[in-house]
């Protein structure tokens, strides 16, 4: 089979750094070590942000709850990198008002010092103060709040962002500084020289099914969930570093809060948070925590996990969410370093901060972190990689680097979230008017949109458009059923596919799709119990 966008990396391909996985951290190291002017390549075994980094809660934040267990240091890195992000990606992350409704007049002063303290943190880097709101003013803000003993509330200022795209934009960002990056190519086993020091990988193409060495001075393992299988490539049996855990995500129809501020509930019946954040016209709610044993690129939610969402939600919302009501479930695993004397039998056990670890053979990995701290992580991975492996690089320069698309939208449209790239999607418009059909009655995405899409942002499925380029999987996973026959055909037209080609990726889209739809995924789940 042929790919739609060509790779160069077979033959002698050598590099300064070769990173092993795609998602939030094996980027920002790309983008790091490129602009510091290291040979640098980058493979991913799906699509870009396939995992843990497109199935966030969309919050670019210090962390309200990590300061709640006393991670000052934590919440004081995430705050300051949350600004620069914000400089960054100004077309990506936005400041959001999120506010915590309060049942009692201590809860009002507990989180109102909290949040003060998390306000004083931020320092230059701050999106805004927090405020005490009266009931009625939280009550008007947030009109599907339930209004019975509320006493006010506070109001707080963190970041909203798209990860998927920002991961996109990463991407295109490391390729325009020099570094060569491909999606659906698997590392099958790792390369070492007659010292016993990794020099290297061997990988799959997985489209093609060609394999064939690449040689690297550095071989940086940020596979998240997945390290463990890169670290047992290195050395067999090698002991476990990260323990998934599962959060997962509803998204309901905006009538359930009908605000364009987002909801913090600050204490669950487990002890944690929860959000319902406005997303793409829809309301994202989560998330949870639940340690696994296993990691997989395609997670599927709990019925528990679901029902405690819906029930915690039900609690504040006037109208009760009902599963018939889930326009889309997802699910996410956290890429969790547990502590070396401990099970991880508790993910509150588990550190959410990240570790750097360098193998006897000179493998490196990186391993937990979150992606609002994703360019810090990046940074102290590459200046390891030089020290270790006496590379020839310039100083960091990513506390100020635009990434790709980094622009002030002055009209906010559902085109914003391309940057500066929004503007050659409308000449498109112009040049060719019959692009302007949208592919769903009920979105705006148009013809054009995709078409960028496929020549410009690489990618090889109707997955790869509609789950992570367009988001609607994600959103409305029934609206995205119907748009992946008319994308397909497109993609189709764009890379000389023949009908069978467009008939199996339609029908592998639906398929997958199907676990995005709650009823559906549930029954599965229950079938599978009883057989």
């Amino acid at each position: 089979m042929k790919r739609n966008h060509p790779l160069d990396l077979s033959g002698s391909a050598s590099c300064d750094i070769l990173i092993i996985g795609g998602g939030a951290t094996g980027l920002g190291i790309a983008v790091d070590a490129a602009s510091r002017g290291l040979k640098t390549i980058l493979i991913e075994q799906s699509d870009f942000a396939k995992g843990t980094s497109s199935r966030s809660t969309k919050l670019v934040h210090g962390g309200v709850r990590y300061l709640a267990q006393g991670d000052i240091k934590l919440v004081y890195s995430a705050l300051h990198e949350r600004g620069m992000l914000q400089k960054n990606a100004p077309h990506l992350v936005k400041k959001e008002a999120f506010i915590i409704p309060c049942y009692s007049w201590f809860a009002i002063a507990k989180y109102l010092v909290g949040l003060k303290f998390y306000d004083m943190l931020a320092g230059k880097y701050t999106f805004g103060k927090s405020e005490f709101l009266s009931a009625k003013e939280v009550s008007s803000l947030l009109p599907g709040i339930k209004t019975k003993g509320l006493k006010g509330g506070i109001r707080y200022f963190d970041g909203k962002f798209d990860d998927a795209r920002l991961a996109l934009n990463l991407a295109q960002t490391a390729s325009e500084k020099g570094a060569r990056l491909a999606t659906y190519v698997k590392a099958t086993g790792l390369l070492k020289d007659t010292a016993g020091k990794v020099a290297g990988a061997e990988v799959a193409d997985l489209i093609t099914g060609e394999t064939y060495p690449i040689r690297a001075k550095s071989v940086i393992n940020a596979t998240g969930v997945f390290v463990n299988d890169i670290l047992n490539m290195n050395s067999p049996n090698a002991p476990k570093l990260v323990r998934p855990s599962q959060g997962v995500h509803v998204v309901l129809d905006k009538r359930f809060l009908e605000s364009e501020v987002a909801l913090m509930i600050p204490e669950t019946s487990d002890g944690r948070v929860l959000f319902a954040v406005p997303w793409h016209g829809h309301l994202l709610v989560g998330t949870t925590d639940t340690p696994l044993n296993d990691s997989d690129l395609e997670p599927r939610a709990l019925p528990e996990e679901v029902n405690f969402i819906l029930n915690t939600a039900a609690a504040y919302f006037n109208i009760q969410p009902k599963e018939g009501d889930i326009l889309s479930v997802f699910s996410g695993l956290r890429p969790l370093a547990a502590p070396s004397d401990k099970d991880g039998s508790s993910t509150k056990e588990i550190s959410r901060d990240h570790k750097l670890i360098v193998s006897d053979s000179g493998l490196i990995t990186i391993t937990g972190g979150k992606w609002t701290t994703y360019r810090k992580m990046a940074e102290e991975t590459v200046d390891l990689a030089i020290k270790n492996h006496q590379l020839a690089a310039g100083p960091c320069v990513t506390r100020s680097l635009p990434v790709h698309g980094a622009a002030e939208p002055r009209e906010e449209d559902h085109l914003s979230v391309y940057g500066s790239d929004k503007a050659h999607i409308e000449q498109l418009l112009r040049e060719r008017p019959e692009l302007a059909q949208t592919i769903h009655p009920a979105y705006p995405y148009t013809l054009a949109e995709v078409e960028w899409i496929c020549r410009n942002e690489q990618a090889e499925t109707v997955e790869d458009v509609l789950s992570r380029r367009l988001r609607v999987l994600f959103f409305d996973a029934a609206a995205a059923i119907e748009m992946a026959a008319p994308v397909a055909a497109l993609m189709g037209k764009l890379f000389d596919r023949d009908e069978h080609w467009q008939k199996s990726q339609a029908e592998a889209f639906s398929k997958l799709a199907e676990g995005y739809l709650y009823k559906k995924s549930a029954l599965r789940h229950e079938q599978h119990l009883y057989n």
